[in-house]
């Protein structure tokens, strides 16, 4: 019997991309994929989700990249403009899920010293009651299985009564491999007919 719905954030309910900013900035689409996949990449963002701090982060880059000091330090400095905003319909199913008898949680990899932003100006985080574990505050981050029993223990939660729900198939094979029920999310997926597998109705 399904108790509780664990939703990852970015690519689940919240848009985050780093084109929204860079774009406009390179207003040359070749030069910025070149940016995002070779220097300020995915695998670079990920470690301050994991607890390395801001400022660590891109002094690291700038080591290593300093012709590219000025483009760099433009990252975290528009941070912000990155978050495009929550994915309506999945915030909506969100919503309805609150008034049932499921308990919620959220479990993201995100920075502990930029998730405040998105607390602040996103009011269906409130849905959680706080009840959300973020990689950057753990310093560990998915795919460690660590991060879920943090979950586990902290809610005292069982797995195999629990639907993670996340964008990133590593994440999604780990959480399975650890008895979640699991739902792997893409910009084209029903999450209400997905969660209707697991007889959540809503």
């Amino acid at each position: 019997m399904i108790k509780n719905i664990i939703f990852d954030f970015g690519g689940v309910l919240m848009d985050w991309d780093p084109r929204y900013f860079y774009k406009n900035y390179f207003q040359n689409d070749e030069k910025m994929e070149y940016f995002l996949q070779n220097i300020a990449t995915s695998q670079w963002n990920e470690e301050q989700d994991a607890g390395r701090t801001l400022e660590d982060g891109t002094q690291i880059l700038i080591d290593q990249f300093p012709d590219w000091e000025k483009q760099i330090r433009a990252f975290y400095d528009n941070w912000s403009v990155m978050l495009k905003g929550e994915i309506e319909e999945n915030v909506e199913i969100l919503r309805k899920l609150s008034t049932t008898q499921y308990e919620l949680f959220g479990l993201t990899n995100w920075s502990s010293e930029t998730f405040p932003y998105a607390l602040e100006h996103y009011s269906f985080f409130e849905i959680f009651n706080n009840k959300i574990v973020v990689s950057g505050i753990e310093k560990i981050k998915k795919p460690d299985p660590k991060i879920w029993h943090i979950l586990l223990q902290r809610y005292n939660l069982v797995a195999k009564e629990s639907v993670f729900i996340d964008d990133n198939p590593k994440n999604i094979e780990v959480a399975g491999q650890l008895g979640f029920k699991t739902i792997k999310i893409n910009p084209d997926s029903d999450l209400k007919a997905e969660l209707s597998t697991f007889g959540i109705n809503i």
